[in-house]
């Protein structure tokens, strides 16, 4: 599961630069694919999406400092 960790973590950085993107340049990756109507784009959304989700519900068990709890 590490690896999906990781693949869901890249997913939203690259999610985030887009919004980056989208709001200081009036640019979104989904341009390079044929435009927020293309399927890819689409895809890629979807994909980012996902890893929203996954990172929601599973991010105190990948996340070390999350997952451990101060002792007495």
């Amino acid at each position: 599961m590490k690896i999906l960790h990781k693949i869901a973590f890249l997913l939203l950085v690259v999610g985030g630069l887009n919004w980056a993107a989208l709001a200081l340049f009036n640019w979104e990756i989904g341009s390079l694919f044929g435009g927020q109507t293309a399927a890819v784009s689409k895809f890629i959304y979807v994909l980012v999406g996902l890893s929203a989700l996954y990172e929601i519900f599973g991010h105190n068990k990948n996340c070390k400092s999350c997952s451990t709890y101060p002792t007495a």
